[in-house]
């Protein structure tokens, strides 16, 4: 791979995850404070990201990966998500801002597969290559909160009553415009082309055609244990940022990207883990992560306990990839060569999908059953709302422990 490409793929990875960033954490704050959004109508507006994921299968499996270059579908996705972005920035109610969302995600959420399938189509040793290519999303990500708080500071509290955060929808849109013309300049990744009896069929795109590895005991038990933890990770994104905004924590997006730079870290940790102690106990300790997390997060504070909301950040890396990224292994030790794809389809309709939009309606109820307790206090009501989360963690935690019968799992981080 030359350094031109090298260069290129690093670019629009770091775009991609740049533009997710500047906008999407500090959402539920801009919610809140600009659009006096109500926490059902947060919920709505969230859900928008699980529409997107059960949408985006049919967008590439239906018409990118059979009819267009990956590189100019990817280019045309941005720059009309550029227009939806700036309309977003131009939203001053609930009732306009909700449709541009619901458009744009629908629209992006493909491009994370987009994104995937120009770079693998361009790396050699894709196992060995694509984490160096992948990395410079999360480093964009980062860019992204470090921005928002110490250089243009849109969330301090004065700046985001003010309604500064309406900037990070521009800055959003201006970055995706740039990707969208910049795709055009990527290595040229056309169609593979096809048998006409090997073209997917709507149920194997969807995931369907490996539903039957749901007869597997084990596989049932790991494939409902991901929709419900997915339960308390929407609460994180919906709330997060939010949370640490009203309770008077600084620079609260800044502070968050410590959850990214964990996510990197434990990512680099989980191969040593995952062999010595197998995929069982691997993604235990990611469940009892986020039961944990949330208990920091209801019993912690700005001030004296402010190390506690920082170490349930920090968690995020244990979170995530003790258990999506062990899922993933185990997905595919178990779908075996025939269904690895689609395997990977279902798992993600699932909990992107299914799991997440279940999480952010959840969210959005307790958020409607609790707001009573802002007009005395808004730390009881932020605690009370993290206790259901860790609750609903820890049961899961329970039943992954009880039910499911630990098995080897190849570990395919290691080559």
């Amino acid at each position: 791979m030359s350094t031109s490409i090298r260069f290129k793929l690093s670019f629009m990875m770091f775009l991609e995850f740049f533009i997710w960033g500047a906008w999407f954490v500090t959402l539920g704050t801009y919610l809140t404070k600009n659009l006096q959004a109500q926490p059902l109508e947060i919920a709505n507006v969230f859900s928008t990201q699980s529409l997107g994921a059960i949408i985006a299968p049919f967008i590439i499996g239906m018409i990118a990966d059979r009819y267009f270059n990956a590189e100019r579908i990817l280019g045309v996705l941005h720059i009309i998500g550029a227009v939806l972005m700036y309309q977003m920035y131009n939203a001053t109610a609930i009732s306009s801002f909700y449709p541009y969302v619901l458009a744009y995600m629908v629209l992006y959420m493909p491009t994370l597969s987009l994104v995937n399938s120009v770079s693998f189509r361009q790396l050699s040793n894709p196992e060995k290559q694509f984490s160096n290519i992948r990395i410079w999303g999360t480093i964009g990500w980062i860019i992204a909160g470090l921005s928002i708080s110490y250089l243009f500071k849109w969330d301090s509290a004065a700046s985001s009553t003010g309604g500064a955060l309406k900037n990070t929808f521009l800055m959003g849109a201006i970055a995706s415009l740039v990707l969208g013309l910049f795709s055009f300049t990527l290595p040229k990744t056309p169609p593979v082309k096809i048998e006409s009896d090997q073209k997917p069929s709507f149920a194997s795109i969807i995931g369907l055609d490996a539903i039957k590895l749901l007869k597997d005991r084990n596989f049932l038990i790991f494939f409902v244990s991901s929709i419900l933890i997915c339960i308390p990770l929407a609460f994180y994104y919906q709330n997060a940022n939010a949370f640490l905004d009203q309770i008077g924590m600084e620079n609260p997006t800044g502070k968050m990207t410590i959850g990214q730079i964990s996510e990197v870290l434990f990512l680099l940790a989980l191969p040593i883990f995952f062999t010595k102690f197998g995929f069982k106990k691997t993604i235990l300790v990611g469940m009892l992560a986020w039961a944990v997390r949330y208990i920091l997060f209801a019993y912690g504070n700005a001030g004296d306990l402010s190390f506690m909301l920082l170490i349930g950040i920090a968690l995020h890396g244990i979170c995530y990839d003790f258990f999506f990224v062990s899922g993933q292994i185990y997905t595919d030790s178990k779908a075996g060569v025939k269904y690895k794809s689609a395997a990977q389809g279902l798992i993600t309709l699932a909990t992107y999908g299914v799991g997440q939009l279940i999480g952010f309606w959840v969210a959005g109820f307790i958020g409607e059953k609790y707001a009573y307790l802002k007009e005395s206090s808004v730390a009881d009501f932020w605690k009370q709302t993290w206790i259901i989360p860790a609750g609903i963690a820890f049961v899961v935690f329970i039943i992954f422990l009880v039910a499911f019968k630990d098995e080897k799992v190849e570990n395919k981080l290691e080559s």
